[in-house]
C-alpha cells in the first residue's frame, strides 16, 4: 500500500487525479478501522493532514464554509452558535479522542447511513463542495448519498468542504443509541425551523439505505404550527408529525434495534426535538414575516 502525503490541496488534487483508488485519509476514524478488521485494503492512502486548506473555516454573508478537514471539537467550540444542530450532533460522536480528529468531510466520504451529521446537513440545505483538478462543484446534500456507503464523488474529486447557511431559525438533533458515547446510532433525527419562511425541515438518519427527509412530515407540521401566535403545539399535532416522521423511513432489524423499535423511537424523538425547538421559538424575538 502506497502512503502520498501531499502539502497542499493543489497536489492532493493532481495526486488523486493520477491515483483515483487513493483513499483521502484525514482523521481516519472510519478509514483505519475498516483497515484494521480487512474490510477494505487501497492501493494508497491520500494522507490530507498537511493540507491546511481544509482545516479552515470563514463565514460571509450569512453562509458558512466549513472546510472538510475542521474537527468535531472546533465545530462544538466555534460553530454552536451559527450551526447549533450540528455542533449537537458533533457532541454525540464518538469519545473526545474521536472528536479531536474526526470530521464533517469523512462522515461525508464515508457515507454510512449511520452518520451523525448527515440528517443535520439535510435539514440545513448543505452543499458539499467537490474539487478535482477538471474544477469544482457543489453538490446538494440530498442527492449526495446514492446508497450504503455510496456518495456522488466522481473518482478523481475530494470532498473539500461543506456550506451551510448560518443559524436561521431553532435547530435540534437526537439520536438514540445504547450508551450516550461510543455508539453507533440506532436511529437519528434532525429538525430545523425556518420562521422567516413558515417552513419546517425535518431528516432521519439510521434508518434507511441514505440518510432522507421526512417530506411528507414536513408539510403537515408547516401547515399546522401557530406560527403568527407561538402558542403551544396540540398532542395532536405532536403525535401526527412523530407518525408521519416514523413512516418516512425504512429501517432494518440489526444487532443494535430491529426496525420496528427505529419506527417508533424516531416518533419519539420528533415529538421531542419539536417540543425542544417549539419552545426556542416561544422564547426568542424572531417573528415570522
Amino acid at each position: 500500500m502506497d502512503f502520498l502525503r501531499p502539502s497542499s490541496l493543489t497536489e492532493a488534487l493532481a495526486v488523486k487525479a493520477e491515483r483515483p483508488d487513493a483513499v483521502p485519509i484525514a482523521g481516519g476514524t472510519d478509514v483505519m478501522v475498516e483497515l484494521n478488521f480487512d474490510h477494505r485494503r487501497p492501493g494508497a492512502l491520500l494522507d490530507l493532514n498537511r493540507v491546511t486548506e481544509l482545516a479552515e473555516w470563514t463565514e460571509s454573508d450569512g453562509k458558512i464554509r466549513l472546510g472538510a478537514s475542521v474537527p468535531y471539537v472546533r465545530v462544538i467550540a466555534e460553530l454552536g452558535e451559527v450551526l447549533p444542530a450540528l455542533a449537537m450532533a458533533s457532541r454525540t460522536v464518538g469519545s473526545p479522542q474521536i472528536r479531536n480528529r474526526g470530521t464533517v468531510g469523512g462522515n461525508l466520504g464515508a457515507a454510512s447511513p449511520a452518520g451523525d451529521t448527515h440528517p443535520v446537513l439535510l435539514v440545513l440545505g448543505a452543499e458539499v463542495e467537490a474539487a478535482s483538478v477538471r474544477g469544482t462543484r457543489r453538490i446538494p446534500a440530498e442527492e449526495f448519498y446514492l446508497g450504503v456507503k455510496r456518495n456522488a464523488l466522481e473518482p478523481d474529486e475530494l470532498i473539500t468542504a461543506v456550506h451551510l447557511p448560518a443559524e436561521v431559525g431553532p435547530q435540534q438533533f437526537a439520536k438514540v443509541g445504547t450508551r450516550n458515547a461510543m455508539v453507533i446510532a440506532v436511529c437519528s433525527f434532525a429538525l430545523a425551523l425556518h420562521p422567516d419562511t413558515r417552513e419546517i425541515r425535518a431528516a432521519v438518519g439510521s434508518a434507511a439505505p441514505t440518510p432522507r427527509r421526512a417530506s411528507a412530515a414536513e408539510e403537515f407540521l408547516s401547515a399546522e404550527l401557530p406560527w403568527s401566535s407561538k402558542a403551544a403545539i396540540a398532542d395532536s399535532v405532536k403525535r401526527r408529525f412523530g407518525e408521519l416522521v416514523s413512516q418516512a423511513s425504512s429501517p432494518i432489524d440489526d444487532v443494535r434495534g430491529s426496525a420496528d423499535y427505529r419506527k417508533h423511537a424516531l416518533s419519539v424523538l420528533a415529538r421531542r426535538t419539536l417540543t425542544w425547538a417549539w419552545n426556542d421559538f416561544q422564547k426568542g424575538e424572531r417573528e415570522c414575516a
